[in-house]
Parts: C-alpha cells; sequence; structure tokens
C-alpha cells in the first residue's frame, strides 16, 4: 500500500514551521483521540497516522531525509513507522494533549505500565575515522581498535543501586512519575523533579558506579573493512556504541574511512590512473614496459611513434567496486622523456637525422612562432 504524504496528512505545506506542524497535529490528535472516539477503529488509524507524520516533520534529521527520499530513505535509516511513543517525542504530545484534556497514551498503546514519564534512553552513537592504504582498501582488510566507551556497570548490572537493596516509592509523586497541579480550569501534568519521572527513588547507590549504573571501559574490536572502500564511506557497526540504560538497547558505531594517498596511483572512482616514463629513443623505437599492479606486474607493450600523453588501459586492473563487486580499468599515461646535457657529437647526429626527414630546424621554428602569433591576432 502506498504510504499517504505526511504533510497532507496533516494539512500543511512543505515550507511549514515546526510551530504550524505542531498546531496541525494538536488539532487532529484531538480530534482522533481514542478517549474521544471509544471503539472507533477509523479514528484510531487516523490517530496513529497523525502521530507517525508528527514525529517525522517535527524532527529536523528525519524531515530532511524524508523531504528528499520520501518514505524510502526513512527506511533506509531504520524507519519503519508508527510503533508506539518514544521516550524523546513522548513528553511533546503530554504537553500537547494532556495540559487539556489531560489525556493519557499509556493504556491506550501500551507503551507504560506505571503512569510516568520515565523511559530508559537508547545508549549514545560513537563515530570514529580509521585511515587505511589504497592496497587495504582494494582487497579489504581488517583493523583493530581500541576505543573508551560507556558500560553497565558490572556490579550492579545498571541497577544503580547497591546489590541487595530496593528502590523506594517516591513521596512527592506516591510513584505515579508525574506530579499535577490545578491551573485554573485544567489539571496540569508534569514530570516529577524529584524522581526525573521514575517515581522511585534509590536509598542505596551503587559504590562501584556511584549510582549512575554505567562505567567507562577500553574495548578492542576488530573491525572488517570491505573492498573497494573510499574517501567517505561511513559503515555501520551496530550495537558497537555506548550501553544505554538497563533495559535499552546500545547504541552503534559508524566508522568514518580515509584512504591514503599513493605514491604511484591516483584514483577516480573505480578507476586507477598513473604515468609512466620513457626515453626519445624508446619512444620511437617502441619498447616493452613492465608495470606494478596491486595484483602482481603486468606487461605493457608500447607501440612505435609514441607521443607523450598516449594512454593505455589495462582493463580489470583498477579497484573493486564496493556496491557490485566489479573492476575498475589502470589507465596508463606515457610521458616521453627529452634528453638533456647532449654531447656535441649527439647533438650533430638529431640535427642529421631530422635532415634525413628533410626538416628544416630553422624554419619550423619561425612557422610555429607565425602560428602562434596568428593565434592573437
Amino acid at each position: 500500500m502506498t504510504k499517504q504524504d505526511y504533510y497532507e496528512v496533516l494539512g500543511v505545506s512543505r515550507d511549514s514551521s515546526s510551530e504550524e506542524i505542531k498546531r496541525a497535529y494538536r488539532q487532529m490528535a484531538l480530534k482522533y483521540h481514542p478517549d474521544k472516539n471509544p471503539g472507533n477503529k477509523d479514528a484510531e488509524e487516523k490517530f496513529k497516522l497523525a502521530a507517525e507524520a508528527y514525529s517525522v516533520l517535527i524532527d529536523h534529521n528525519k524531515r530532511s531525509i524524508y523531504d528528499q527520499f520520501g518514505y524510502e530513505g526513512l527506511r533506509g535509516e531504520g524507519f519503519s513507522g508508527f510503533s508506539g511513543f518514544n521516550s524523546s517525542i513522548f513528553e511533546d504530545f503530554e504537553d500537547i494533549l494532556g495540559n487539556f484534556f489531560n489525556f493519557g497514551f499509556g493504556n491506550f498503546f501500551g507503551t507504560r505500565q506505571k503512569r510516568n514519564s520515565y523511559y530508559p534512553s537508547r545508549g549514545r552513537d560513537l563515530t570514529l575515522e580509521l585511515e587505511v592504504s589504497l592496497e587495504e582498501a582494494a582487497f579489504g582488510v581488517e583493523k583493530e581498535i581500541k576505543l573508551n566507551r560507556i558500560e553497565l556497570c558490572p556490579v550492579c548490572k545498571g541497577s544503580k543501586m547497591q546489590p541487595g537493596t530496593q528502590k523506594s516509592v517516591c513521596s512527592q509523586c506516591q510513584g505515579r512519575g508525574q506530579v499535577r497541579y490545578q491551573q485554573g480550569f485544567f489539571t496540569v501534568s508534569r514530570t516529577c523533579s524529584y524522581c526525573r519521572g521514575t517515581g522511585e527513588i534509590i536509598t542505596s547507590p551503587c559504590e562501584e558506579c556511584k549510582g549512575s549504573g554505567k562505567i567507562k571501559k577500553k574495548k578492542t574490536l576488530k573491525i572488517k573493512i570491505p573492498a573497494g572502500v573510499d574517501n567517505g564511506i561511513r559503515l555501520r557497526m551496530e550495537g558497537e556504541g555506548e550501553a544505554g540504560d538497563r533495559g535499552a538497547s546500545r547504541g552503534d558505531l559508524y566508522i568514518s574511512i580515509r584512504v591514503k594517498k599513493h605514491e604511484l596511483f591516483e584514483r577516480k572512482n573505480s578507476n586507477l590512473f598513473c604515468q609512466v616514463s620513457i626515453s626519445f629513443a624508446k619512444a620511437i623505437l617502441g619498447t616493452t614496459l613492465e608495470i606494478p599492479t596491486f595484483e602482481g606486474k603486468e606487461t605493457l607493450k608500447i607501440a612505435s611513434s609514441t607521443q607523450t600523453g598516449k594512454v593505455y588501459n589495462l582493463k580489470g586492473k583498477g579497484m573493486k567496486n564496493l556496491h557490485n563487486n566489479r573492476k575498475g580499468d589502470l589507465f596508463v599515461k606515457v610521458d616521453v622523456r627529452t634528453p638533456e646535457n647532449l654531447t656535441k657529437e649527439q647533438k650533430e647526429i638529431i640535427k642529421q637525422f631530422a635532415k634525413s626527414r628533410g626538416e628544416n630546424l630553422e624554419r619550423a621554428e619561425h612557422n610555429i612562432v607565425s602560428k602562434v602569433k596568428n593565434i592573437f591576432h
């Protein structure tokens, strides 16, 4: 089934501000909220779709991806549609709806057992840059890296409590995670600042992690770099970021690849380029060269009368394409070296050679100058 455009769902334009999007969502959410439409499946689906559209359009990064690549772009980033409210956006929905009608989401979506606003946070993503040689990029390589990252405390297992102890009910919110107060005609709910929405208080914090539930630990990882990687490629290692709160998933590790410059080869996509110099005599008579490649030496036959700038193509001797495993080519550009520091005798031989070909060296120079002048007149 084709996904409905999120902007159409909320009835806003593509250049709408965050406030306009929030206002449009509030109107739809109040209209289709299940508490106002008990047993109405159509209203329930519209409420969910509005929540899904809002969760994308109110998030700057998700909205940018959606504007450029549509729903498929979001799927590529791991977004799979509405799956209940996460901790970051839940409070926003509470602000929009809870302050008006004191609606709750826990029973409807099954996301909370208690009436509080605490959710365990997912672990932080980590990013690092890894340098590889062109040879390593050509064949792929396994690298070992070391990093400091946050892990769950091995003593309390992330509970933040000293083993053998228990939490107590928050005296400020009576375990609800929220405090309520009257504001005019409305009852307003806010996250309890004393227990931070958990509804519970730790009376005996873990001594190892000082009650944080986490510690910093050195970790060694082995990373497989696939053949064909290039500058700017970002690899993702799922679940190798920092640990989240107890009960939440780990973050991911992103590796940005940087390929070092090679002393011989220049790379453009899957193709390699290099330049070889040959003598004046070899250019005239032709020769055979041994060209180094990442798979060994290749024999290249240089034809007679080869000019500077001539390019030869060695098929399949370039880099592997990361996406289809096809190999690029190696392009070899020939540079003919003009002899230097000739002896008198050698210069005379060159003159005789020119004369045998009917060349008048002085007249040729004059003609070249004339042609150059004609370009500018």
